[in-house]
């Protein structure tokens, strides 16, 4: 056996053995964690971060997939007459994305992450000068809902500010895009700050140029 070949084995080796971790730290925090809801074919990567603690306020569909090293976070704990972060089914987050909630973030069916996507509905309070900004707790901030069938590319930020906000389904948003307002349905989005621009038309069957009126 030549040494490329016994690299290749050694990857499929440690292929397995990811793929067994994965599958065990599955297991173990869907029989263990009280999540809010945990549906069939969901699989959460061994080295990511969901505290027991907030396991109340999350919600996860069917077929859910969170990459290595996604971080669940909900600020003011699992106090909540319902979940605070809900992932449809089908939802796939890349690895080292983050999904920060206060109040309430829903991807809805089927939307998709590149790595490094953050999406926050607040932000860090800084009003008062005197004290430092990490004992100064966060913003009362809005909401997020991401349309069904949505892109999300390598590096964006969704984040509501102090209002809600919203991504209207089979949109497509641009790698590092900052979004902090809501768009329609159909859309492409890109920069930062974000701004519009593509939409699909209906009739034509194709993506074109918003109309500047």
């Amino acid at each position: 056996m030549n040494d490329s070949a016994a690299a290749a084995d050694s990857e499929d080796v440690l292929d397995i053995i990811t793929r067994a971790r994965t599958w065990l730290h599955t297991l173990w925090i869907r029989k263990t964690y009280p999540f809010a809801a945990f549906g069939r074919g969901t699989s959460i990567t061994y080295s990511c971060e969901i505290q027991r603690s907030v396991a109340r306020a999350v919600w996860f569909g069917e077929r859910v997939y969170l990459a290595p090293d996604v971080w669940l976070n909900v600020t003011e704990g699992a106090r909540s007459p319902r979940p605070k972060i809900t992932l449809g089914n089908g939802c796939k987050i890349g690895r080292r994305s983050t999904i920060s909630a206060r109040n309430y973030i829903h991807l809805e069916e089927d939307v998709l992450t590149a790595p490094s996507v953050l999406i926050m509905d607040h932000n860090h309070a800084y009003s008062d000068i005197s004290a430092p900004i990490h004992a100064q707790g966060v913003t009362p901030g809005g909401s997020i809902t991401i349309g069904r069938n949505c892109w999300l590319g390598f590096g964006v930020c969704v984040l509501s500010g102090d209002k809600d906000l919203r991504i209207g389904r089979n949109s497509v948003i641009g790698a590092n895009a900052v979004v902090t307002q809501s768009f329609p349905d159909f859309s492409v989005i890109v920069g930062n700050p974000a701004k519009l621009l593509r939409v699909y038309d209906q009739q034509t069957k194709s993506w074109i140029k918003p109309d500047p009126r």
